[in-house]
């Protein structure tokens, strides 16, 4: 059985969190879009600005838990910029964590 969505997302909030704010990618709001097809998982994944140096680790990092969690699949993390991130993408808990109103 293929996994779900929510538990793609899970395993990305509990694995991959931002280094520099402490919070994870998911309550970030970076990830715009999960897709589960057969045999394979790709993600949509944006950061706080396109010329973030922690680009490429974050991505990697993204596509190893989900590699590691979800054996067998083919996994795919794509960086995209369009729509721009805002922190109104952010979860309340991230709003909290960071002071945001």
């Amino acid at each position: 059985m293929s996994p779900t969505t929510d538990e793609v997302l899970a395993v990305l909030r509990d694995k991959v969190m931002d280094p520099e704010l402490g919070v994870n990618i998911v309550d970030l709001g970076l990830v715009y879009d999960v897709d589960v097809g057969e045999g394979r998982i790709s993600i949509d994944m944006t950061l706080t600005t396109p010329g973030c140096p922690l680009a490429g680790t974050l991505a990697a990092q993204a596509e190893q838990v989900l590699r590691e969690a979800f054996e067998g699949y083919e996994v795919e993390v794509n960086l995209v910029f369009d729509p721009p991130w805002t922190p109104d993408r952010m979860s309340a808990e991230a709003r909290r964590m960071l002071g945001f109103g």
